[in-house]
């Protein structure tokens, strides 16, 4: 019910002041002959119209908040100022005694220039909750309001005639007498301006206490307001230079009465609040720059223009050529200036972000580092830098690990982007959203170093999928060993076995009787014994059985087969199946070329966990010079190394003997 009574107020309040603004606009066609400028008639109905439909807007969305019934108001007053002017030129000069009650209407054009103030100073005491700053600002609106009030009074009984062009009529209502009136205006002048000053104190108060949305609120506000002391300049300008306040000064309050109802709707809407900080910031730099500019101009107009003369073209052309290579450099001069001033936290995060990016051009910094950058940068410690992989393949982060890009907990994702191209995403606090200025541009220029670090984190993501594809293909083969050396020792070894035993069996039951046979016989069972060996030298090949007792004893067997002294001291940890295969391999292939090539007396074997890798050491006192040659032994075990993600390193002077070592990441 509320809804509906308040619904209905606001849409009579707006087609009163329509139905205002079109007697104003038919009454000017009715009077060629309007004392005022044409453009002036049909700004203020649109100054009217701009804060009505504001004003209607908020009325119907937000109701309970007096701000939008203030806007009307202000339509409404805006609109009776106007038709007062028009009413009265066309009853009192274009056509005399045709309309009742125009001189009224000249009194109200004369005497009504306070209440325009009125709506917009009550705004500003209760912006933008509709609630004064506290219970004590409650007696000094009051008293304010009052003589606001008692001003506005006065002027209908002002003891003056009416103003050009109405001043041959005589003022329809009782002139109060100037001893009366002297000081109750000039107390309630007092009070206007104590109005409009403590509506800005207001507006201050509540700025020193706002936080987050409300801070932002009162900044759309203050931008727009900063119209008003610029149109009261213009004025005065234009008054000392012409003698008249008319243009500018009316040109500047109707931008004025456009611009603060705007403001007004889009903070109490809360529309792209957070855009107010750059728009601010742009403001001051380019009015800044423009007077810059400006004043260049001038100067080198001036100087080249009494160098050479009047009737010279070359005064223009030097001043544009000054302006144009001035403007680059000026305008980043000043956006720092800007910044520092106005915006710190812009200025110390871009700066920072400069000097990473001279870091990496000197070689001094990573490209990994930008990510702690930006956290530094934004004053958000725990931000991450996400990396986009190429073709939608997610994202990785600075180490080339997967990561997701979905906020976790009160996180929020910002993608970074240059062009149509994808460079990754970075998830920060939500309060960094509140500032979009200081988190684009900081974002921006890093781009390039964002840039360099994407690629360096996909080369690093392709080659850990490469390792971990070789380290695939390695446990696929060691696997398939193993399956082999099961069947060779389950299938054929077990069968020969049983062949041996089979054909004993057959010789136990001959006999004596046997003769030739058993001879025979005994030299089948020998090739039979030696196939059953080869075949348990096979299956020691492809996995030594040794290896299921651990790397230790199986290292201590291999030793034992070597025809050289060797010594071996190895841990009793276990590992991994395919690190200790790996090692075993290693081993033996280096033992080998000790013993074949390195004509040493003394061999030793060492295997311990160190740093989280297993570290193998086989050394000898030969000879030397061992070089890990094309599809040689130790080429071959470098691979095998390599593919689990280790190392080999072989170290072989000449005449010092040989050390062979490797290191293969285990499990902790």
């Amino acid at each position: 019910m509320i809804d509906a009574v308040r619904r209905h107020a606001a849409w009579l309040l707006v087609l009163l002041t329509v139905a205002i603004g079109i007697f104003v606009v038919v009454l000017d066609f009715m009077s060629p002959g309007n004392i005022d400028a044409e453009w002036v008639t049909y700004v203020f109905p649109l100054a009217a119209l701009m804060s009505t439909g504001v004003g209607a807007v908020l009325a119907i969305k937000r109701g309970e908040n007096p701000i939008g019934w203030l806007l009307l108001v202000n339509g409404l007053v805006i609109a009776l100022s106007g038709v007062a002017t028009e009413y009265a030129t066309y009853g009192l000069l274009t056509d005399p005694g045709s309309l009742p009650g125009a001189e009224f209407a000249a009194l109200a054009n004369q005497a009504m220039w306070p209440v325009l103030f009125a709506p917009l100073a009550a705004v500003a005491f209760v912006f933008p909750d509709g609630h004064l700053p506290s219970p004590r600002w409650r007696r000094i609106a009051i008293v304010l309001g009052a003589l606001f009030a008692l001003q506005q009074v006065l002027l209908f009984f002002a003891p003056r005639p009416l103003e050009e062009p109405f001043d041959a009529y005589s003022p329809p209502l009782p002139q109060v007498s100037d001893a009366i009136f002297a000081p109750l205006f000039g107390l309630t002048s007092i009070a206007m301006l104590a109005t409009l000053v403590a509506a800005a104190l207001a507006v201050r108060t509540r700025k020193r206490r706002a936080t987050g949305l409300e801070r932002q609120q009162i900044k759309v506000l203050a931008y727009a307001a900063t119209l008003i002391p610029l149109a009261v300049a213009a004025g005065w300008a234009e008054s000392m230079i012409s003698g008249r306040a008319d243009t500018a000064a009316v040109a500047g309050l109707v931008a004025v009465l456009i611009a603060v109802p705007l403001a007004i709707g889009v903070a109490v809407m809360r529309y792209r609040l957070y855009e107010i900080d750059r728009v601010i910031n742009r403001t001051l730099v380019y009015v800044t720059l423009t007077v810059l500019l400006a004043a260049t101009y001038a100067i080198v107009s001036l100087a080249v223009g009494v160098a050479l003369g009047g009737g010279s073209t070359l005064p223009t052309a030097g001043a544009t050529l000054a302006v144009a290579l001035t403007f680059g450099r000026l305008r980043g001069y000043v956006q720092r200036i800007v910044d520092r001033r106005f915006n710190r936290a812009r200025y110390e995060g871009l700066r920072r972000v400069e000097r990473h990016l001279l870091s990496l051009r000197a070689g001094r910094a990573m490209p990994e580092s930008t990510g702690d950058v930006l956290a530094e940068a934004l004053g958000d410690p725990d931000l991450e830098l996400l990396f986009a992989l190429p073709d939608g393949g997610g994202y990785v982060d600075a180490q080339g690990r997967a990561a997701k890009t979905y906020p976790e907990g009160e996180r929020v994702v910002t993608p970074v982007r240059h062009g149509d191209l994808a460079l990754g995403a970075v998830r920060h606090d939500p309060a960094l959203t509140e500032q979009p200025d200081l988190l684009d541009s900081v974002i921006t220029a890093a781009g390039l170093a964002i840039e360099i670090a994407r690629l360096r984190a996909e080369v690093r993501r392709r080659l850990a999928q490469v390792e971990e594809s070789r380290a695939r293909i390695v446990t696929a083969g060691y696997e398939e060993r193993r399956r082999l050396e099961r069947d060779l020792h389950d299938g054929a070894q077990q069968r020969l076995v049983s062949i041996g035993l089979a054909i004993r069996h057959i010789q136990g039951r001959l006999g004596a009787q046997g003769g030739d046979l058993d001879a025979e016989l005994d030299a089948t069972v020998n090739e039979v014994t030696r196939a059953i060996e080869e075949l348990r030298e096979l299956a020691r090949g492809v996995r030594p059985a040794c290896l299921d007792d651990g790397l230790a004893p199986a290292l201590r067997e291999l030793a034992s087969r070597t025809p050289l002294p060797t010594e071996v001291t190895a841990t009793s940890e276990r590992f991994e199946e395919g690190v200790e295969a790996a090692a075993y391999f290693v081993a033996s292939e280096a033992l080998t070329n000790s013993v074949k090539h390195a004509r040493a007396s003394r061999l030793t074997v060492s295997a311990e966990r160190h740093n989280g890798s297993l570290v193998l050491c086989i050394s000898d006192d030969g000879v030397g010079g061992a070089v890990a040659a094309e599809r040689s032994g130790l080429a071959g075990i470098t691979d095998r190394v390599a593919a689990l993600g280790g190392t080999l390193r072989v170290w072989s002077p000449r005449g010092s003997g040989t050390q062979v070592t490797a290191e293969l990441p285990c499990a902790s």
